[in-house]
């Protein structure tokens, strides 16, 4: 179970940009391979993902520089490396960067090698991801918080919001979560294309329309709820992504050329769960407005589930200031932001203390790789936001679920 060798590789994503995939390979012969996401959405206080800044090629988006660090510095420091101990290699990883973020090295040819290492480790004892990482506790399947509506920053149209997301509550099974939230989309699809709206996708596979306002995206996907025979069966999610609005201490919508005071912005969130049958509400306050996450907490916590996404950047410093402050009740998790699977496990750890729930979430740049839906059960999460059910990119992380479910019963 010792590393014989680590290679690195520059892939493409579903963006069609570069980015970081490494195989690590064992003594014993068995082998992981993992490939690094990459946001468009990102937080201030996210690890540095390494780009080559080269214009000649891919427009400076080239990770070659990346990839050359794990063929030469990270291969070199673990080579011999027992694999099974994760924590410790994540240390080295760290310790060898030596830097706050992770940006010499770079966290995205940081977290390739992380998350391949675990991967060989499973190979090597011949048992599933999901089973290595959370033992024989691992045994609860997500449910799909599925992205069928894209707009602000991962989408070319006028709409302010992020993602429109749907949920089941009442399904038995992933597989039936999985098909209810096909079925809505597929209904959706229908209706847009009836009405004369494009029917395009968004980077995470929602559909990309112009509309008239952030409401009118509601109303068509609570439309498309109930046409699909699954009224008071589903309900909605948000993801804001609100840091993109803020401002010099102010929210400016730049699609709509609205701007609101963080009260006024709360209200608005107020009337919205009024109106239409919301239970979650991401990046509701940007990342650096405690004060707003604070009355945002106290003013929707106990009535639905409000996450931090660029508030925490799955980062344990961040989640403890949020818990210390009364900001948020749940954690989005994203393996990118902070770099290593070790650290990645520890803040689910503490949001789960703490009584706060964990998201693990895809990014907008995916690929084939299927690391996040293992992580999901491994960790009991809960929760899984991986995109819309049309792309291969997000479609392969529900297929491995539907798998995983069908392996733990």
């Amino acid at each position: 179970m010792r590393i014989k060798e680590i290679k690195g590789y520059e892939v493409l994503d579903s963006r069609g940009n570069p980015t970081v995939a490494a195989r690590v390979i064992l003594e014993n012969g068995a082998e992981g391979f993992s490939i690094s996401p990459s946001g468009a959405s990102t937080g201030f206080f996210e690890a540095h993902e390494l780009r080559d800044g080269d214009k000649t090629r891919y427009r400076g988006m080239g990770v070659k520089r990346a990839v050359e660090n794990i063929n030469g510095e990270i291969n070199k420091k673990l080579c011999g490396f027992c694999v099974e101990n994760q924590s410790q290699l994540d240390r080295i990883l760290i310790d060898l960067d030596g830097t706050e973020n992770k940006a010499r090295l770079g966290a995205n040819a940081i977290l390739a090698v992380s998350l391949a290492a675990a991967k060989a480790a499973a190979n090597g004892l011949k048992i599933p991801l999901y089973r290595y990482l959370g033992g024989i506790n691992a045994k609860v399947m997500p449910r799909p918080m599925m992205n069928i509506l894209n707009g602000g920053a991962h989408a070319a149209n006028n709409i302010d919001i992020q993602e429109f997301m749907i949920m089941p509550i009442l399904t038995e099974t992933f597989a039936e979560s999985l098909r209810v939230c096909s079925e809505i989309y597929h209904t959706l699809g229908k209706i847009l294309k009836e009405k004369g709206k494009s029917c395009g996708v968004g980077d995470e596979g929602g559909f990309a329309p112009n509309l008239e306002s952030d409401t009118d995206a509601l109303d068509l996907i609570c439309d498309a709820i109930d046409k699909s025979g699954y009224t008071d069966k589903v309900k909605l999610c948000l993801d804001v992504a609100s840091s993109e609005w803020y401002k010099d201490g102010v929210y400016c919508m730049p699609k709509r050329n609205r701007t609101l005071e963080t009260a006024e912005l709360i209200d608005y969130y107020q009337t919205l769960i009024g109106k239409y049958p919301i239970i979650s509400i991401e990046d509701g306050c940007a990342e650096e407005d405690w004060t707003g996450w604070g009355s945002l907490t106290n003013s929707l916590g106990a009535k639905i589930q409000l996450v931090g996404d660029d508030l925490f950047v799955t980062n344990t410093k961040r989640l403890m200031k949020g818990i210390e402050n009364n900001s948020a009740n749940a954690v989005l998790v994203k393996t990118n932001q902070i770099g290593t699977l070790s650290e990645t496990m520890d803040l689910i750890r503490m949001a789960s203390k703490s009584g706060y729930k964990s998201v693990i979430s895809h990014r907008s740049g995916e690929s084939e790789d299927t690391t996040i839906a293992d992580l999901a059960v491994a960790t009991n999460a809960g929760q899984i936001k991986t995109g819309a059910p049309c792309r291969s990119d997000r479609v392969s992380k529900y297929n491995r679920l539907l798998v995983i479910e069908d392996e733990i019963g």
